[in-house]
């Protein structure tokens, strides 16, 4: 199965004020991490995804751990993961965060959604989120504005959202907020996300974005 939009669009030529926007979109605002009531990891196969969380619970950002994923219909995995096709992204991560010594009462998963869209709405299944305040949560810096969208849009709006998030390479080129323009690869896989966020915007699966830029669109 071939992604609705692909990860690496055809990118037109970007405005200063374009390539502006497109980072606040992309990797959404920047808020410097926080205390919150419970840490939510968006399923994947980086190793940032369990880095992450680990790093935040041992600087006791977090008490409460909500691990995500099923096994992706159309990803690859990443280098980093070392198991099988047939473990669950949730498995492996929460396998990870019980080696790094996080207790197993602190953690809640779900290992059956497939996508962005299912890692929150799964995650309600087996976590009150009407209990907290707050939810710090983990993704890959250039897809955190689309994961706090899903958040935003599904669990209950009195919760605030803070990114802990990683950057990731792609054919060997670090993607983060401040280089992401510089290349051919970054420029691509940002369009993409705001491409995405486009569409499932449109679709109401994540908050829609109140402006866009006035290209031509798929």
């Amino acid at each position: 199965m071939k992604p609705i939009i692909s990860k690496t669009p055809d990118v037109p030529e970007l405005s200063k004020e374009e390539v502006t926007f497109l980072t606040e979109v992309a990797f959404g605002q920047f808020i410097s991490p926080q205390a919150c009531d419970a840490l939510f990891i968006f399923g994947g196969t980086h190793s940032g995804h369990w880095e992450k969380a680990i790093e935040a619970y041992q600087l006791g950002l977090v008490k409460e751990i909500i691990v995500t994923g099923g096994i992706s219909p159309t990803g690859t995995p990443n280098p980093d993961w070392t198991h099988g096709k047939e473990f669950t992204e949730a498995e492996v991560i929460v396998e990870h965060l019980l080696e790094a010594g996080i207790p197993q009462e602190s953690i809640v998963y779900e290992n059956r959604s497939t996508n962005t869209l299912e890692n929150v709405l799964f995650a309600k299944e087996v976590f009150d989120f009407t209990t907290i305040q707050s939810l710090l949560f983990v993704c890959k810096s250039h897809v955190a504005g689309r994961q706090c969208r899903t958040l935003a849009k599904h669990l209950p709006n009195h919760l605030k959202f803070i990114p802990f998030t990683f950057d990731a390479a792609y054919e060997g080129i670090l993607l983060s907020r401040d280089n992401w323009m510089d290349t051919e690869m970054g420029r691509s896989r940002v369009w993409g996300e705001y491409l995405r966020m486009i569409h499932y915007g449109k679709k109401g699966d994540i908050l829609a974005l109140d402006l866009d830029i006035d290209k031509e669109q798929p």
